[in-house]
């Protein structure tokens, strides 16, 4: 090997003492095993290609069907790829360090098999051994992360659209909030209807502690509504005094949330009326109502059989109706994937357990359209008119690998396993068997080289049942050839 100089190669300090026994054999293994791909071809005009090795099985069989000894290097490779291959082969004319190019060779069917070569000029006649890494695996993460990335923006857009719904549902409330640092007791956040009824501006309130906003002699009362919350999780009502000009009276009430490992308060602001604090949790429950029936996620309240009593928006488009008053009364089930069989899993759910949590399952459309979603509930056998409620996600845009409908033919074990609980066992039994006759035919022309005359005799078969069963499944067109090698068959 001619010796060479280069910025981007580190060569062995002593080659000649250690490598200077290598035979022929050793040497091909050790390029075999160095590389994915290694080629040997002339360095002059025209760059045949003299033999090949592949350090994996799976690229061997890749590059099977392009027979590349004997062809022209430029000949393999895609046209953008070709001035590639006239620079590696000049450079290991020239003597020039080694580099990595990236090159695409043709593949069956036309596809592109994206290598990596550097080029190293070997013996004294004008040989080049060609070392090639592959860029498939490479290739598979780029895409997958690509994946990750458009899944995670979609994820963080619709976060961005919650937080503001919720903040603008905060901004517009009619009841005074006021968010307070479990902690410190300072004021986080508040809404524009606690500062008019405390008679502050909200920007004075912001970083104040809240005992500040109200009479001293409250001071007790308010820190016991707050040591029974952060104890027990929920307190009564205690009346106040703001320290504001004319020292309103108010009802204070407290609730506990966490963010990350934060605890604050939401400590809610009652006049000290109970007709205004009725008026006020009305207008509460009309705002929540308003809400339900905007959210992205359908919604929807049954009886304890199933029934549709109450349905938003969102659930409209997923069943593709246009009014609440064409689904009212209709049972639940008839939407669900599997009529009889989803729903039966979720009343007993709720039976057993009153809550329901990401059920999966599909929600068909009145015109034709499927829908993967989650669904949650729970169950109000307890209430002056029993009920259950639901929430439906779509979860058709997440990353995980989709589900199958139950229109597509499986043609694996797993695939057939998705559509248990989704179509009866007597599909799935003649499911079965198609698949494992379809798989024993495809081994059978495999093994005889798709000679259908030899396959039909592998499976004890007739010719003519053979030719039968091949466009059942759709396999090979019928009156094909039978010579080995030959047969055309058409891949699903």
């Amino acid at each position: 090997m001619s010796k060479r100089t280069g910025t981007s190669v580190k060569r062995f300090s002593v080659a000649q003492k250690w490598l200077s026994g290598l035979d022929n054999d050793t040497a091909s293994t050790l390029i075999t095993v160095s590389s994915d791909i290694a080629l040997v071809v002339n360095a002059g005009e025209p760059s045949v290609i003299y033999d090949v090795a592949f350090g994996s099985d799976e690229l061997a069989r890749e590059f099977e069907s392009t027979a590349l000894p004997g062809k022209l290097w430029v000949d393999t490779v895609t046209p953008d790829s070709r001035p590639k291959i006239e620079a590696l082969l000049r450079d290991a004319r020239s003597d020039a360090p080694p580099r990595w190019r990236h090159v695409n060779h043709i593949g069956p069917g036309g596809t592109e098999l994206p290598i990596t070569y550097s080029a190293v000029p070997v013996g004294a006649k004008g040989r080049v051994v060609a070392l090639g890494r592959s860029m498939r695996p490479l290739a598979t993460l780029q895409k997958q992360l690509i994946e990750a990335q458009r899944s995670m923006e979609r994820e963080y857009s619709r976060l961005r659209q919650v937080e503001t719904r919720h903040r603008l549902l905060f901004q517009v409330a009619s009841e005074a909030v006021v968010i307070v640092d479990a902690e410190s007791h300072k004021v986080v956040e508040a809404n524009p209807a606690a500062a008019e009824m405390l008679g502050n501006a909200g920007r004075r309130l912001v970083g104040r502690s809240v005992f500040d906003l109200f009479d001293a002699q409250n001071r007790r009362a308010i820190e016991a509504v707050f040591s029974k919350v952060m104890s027990v999780g929920h307190a009564g009502e205690s009346p106040v005094r703001s320290t504001s000009q004319g020292g309103r009276q108010f009802r204070i009430s407290a609730s506990l949330f966490h963010e990350g490992r934060s605890a604050f308060l939401m400590v809610r602001l009652l006049p000290g009326d109970h007709q205004s604090g009725d008026v006020t949790q009305q207008r509460r429950k009309s705002q929540v109502l308003e809400l339900v029936e905007t959210l992205p996620d359908g919604f929807v309240v049954t009886d304890m059989k199933g029934r549709v009593q109450l349905a938003n928006r969102a659930f409209l488009e997923f069943v593709q109706l246009a009014t609440e008053e064409q689904v009212r009364g209709e049972l639940l089930d008839r939407w669900l994937g599997s009529p009889g069989v989803d729903f039966s899993l979720i009343t007993g759910q709720l039976r057993e357990h009153k809550t329901l949590r990401l059920f999966s399952t599909t929600l068909r459309g009145e015109y034709g359209s499927a829908t993967e979603v989650e669904i949650c509930g729970i169950q109000v056998p307890d209430a002056e008119e029993p009920c259950c409620g639901f929430t439906i996600r779509d979860i058709s845009s997440r990353l995980p690998t989709r589900r199958r409908s139950s229109t597509e033919r499986p043609r694996s074990v797993e695939q057939l396993t998705e559509l248990v609980g989704r179509v009866p066992l007597k599909e799935l039994v003649r499911e079965s068997t198609d698949m494992i006759e379809r798989l024993c035919i495809e081994a059978a022309l495999e093994l005889t080289g798709d000679n259908r005359a030899s396959a039909a005799e592998v499976l004890g078969l007739s010719r003519q049942s053979l030719y039968a069963k091949l466009h059942r499944h759709g396999i090979a067109e019928m009156g094909g050839p039978e010579e080995p090698g030959k047969a055309v068959r058409k891949r699903n």
